[in-house]
C-alpha cells in the first residue's frame, strides 16, 4: 500500500482518538498512576524529543483504564497541572492515591487540584535515582540495605532502617539518606496497607507495564512526522493492551476494605 493510502486509513482513527481523549470519566478513582515517556518527533521541520504524558486509573472495581494521553516538548510540573485540570474537567472529583515519580513540583501540582489525594512516590524511581552514581562494587550491598527500608513491616521500622542506612553509608554517599528523608512523607503512604497490596501502591509497575507496550510500537519508528501520528499509534496500542485487562488487581477486595477504613466510606463507594 502507498503511504498516502495508509495515511488516509489511519486518519480515520483520529476522530476516535479525539472522542476517547474527551470522554467523561468516573467520579472517583482509587489509584491513578502518572508517568511520561519520550518519543522523537518533528516540530517546524526539525527533529526533537517530546514527552508523552500518560494517566492510568484503577477504578473501585480494581480494573485498569487509561484516562488519557498528552504531548509536550518537556516533562514538567506545570504541564502536569494542566493534565490534572483536564481530568477534573472530565469528571474526576476525587482520587484516593496518586502514584508518581519524584519530579520537582509534581506533588505540589497535584495537591493544588486534588488537595485530599495522598501521594506515593515510586520506590523504583527512588532506587534508580539513589544508585545512579554508586560505585559498582557497592551497588549490591547498598541496594540490599535500601530494601530493608521499604520492606519493613511498619513506617517506624522503615525510618529506623533509614537511619541505620545513613550511619553505614553517609560517609560515602550522603545524598541518598538526605533524599529519602526529604521525600519521606510522600514515600511512606504504602506502609498504611497490608503487605499483599503494598506493591500495587509503592511501584508504578502497572503504568510501566503499559509503557513497555507503548515503547514496543514506537521503538522501530525513527521519527514521527507530527503529534497526530504519535496519538494514532499509541491509541491503537492502548486499545490492544486494554483488551487483556479483564481481571481486577490481585487481592482487590482486601485493598477496598482497607481503603474504606483509611479514607472513610463516603470516599469509597461500594
Amino acid at each position: 500500500m502507498s503511504p498516502d493510502l495508509i495515511s488516509r486509513v489511519t486518519n480515520e482513527v483520529l476522530d476516535e482518538v479525539k472522542e476517547w481523549q474527551n470522554r467523561p470519566l468516573e467520579k472517583s478513582y482509587a489509584i491513578v498512576y502518572l508517568d511520561a515517556l519520550r518519543v522523537k518527533s518533528r516540530e517546524e521541520g526539525k527533529s526533537c524529543n517530546k514527552s508523552v504524558y500518560v494517566a492510568l486509573g484503577v477504578n473501585f472495581e480494581g480494573r485498569k483504564e487509561v484516562l488519557g494521553l498528552w504531548i509536550a516538548e518537556n516533562e514538567g510540573s506545570k504541564f502536569w497541572m494542566g493534565v490534572l485540570t483536564q481530568l477534573k474537567n472530565r469528571g474526576i472529583e476525587d482520587i484516593l492515591i496518586a502514584c508518581m515519580d519524584g519530579l520537582t513540583g509534581f506533588p505540589d501540582a497535584l495537591r493544588a487540584i486534588y488537595p485530599q489525594t495522598r501521594i506515593q512516590l515510586c520506590i523504583v524511581h527512588m532506587i534508580r535515582n539513589s544508585t545512579k552514581f554508586v560505585s559498582y562494587k557497592d551497588l549490591k550491598k547498598l541496594c540490599a540495605d535500601l530494601k530493608t527500608i521499604y520492606s519493613a513491616n511498619t513506617e517506624e521500622a522503615g525510618l529506623d532502617a533509614l537511619e541505620d542506612f545513613g550511619k553505614k553509608w553517609n560517609d560515602k554517599y550522603p545524598m541518598i539518606h538526605q533524599s529519602w528523608l526529604r521525600h519521606w512523607n510522600d514515600l511512606s503512604e504504602f506502609f498504611k496497607y497490608p503487605s499483599g497490596i503494598r506493591k500495587a501502591i509503592y511501584t508504578t509497575n502497572a503504568i510501566e507495564s503499559l509503557n513497555f507496550s507503548l515503547r514496543k510500537v514506537i521503538k522501530n519508528k525513527l521519527l514521527f512526522v507530527n503529534d497526530d501520528a504519535i496519538f494514532k499509534i499509541l491509541y491503537l496500542a492502548i486499545r490492544n493492551a486494554s483488551e487483556k485487562w479483564t481481571m481486577p488487581i490481585r487481592d482487590w477486595g482486601l485493598a477496598l476494605n482497607q481503603f474504606a477504613i483509611e479514607f472513610g466510606k463516603e470516599r469509597v463507594p461500594f
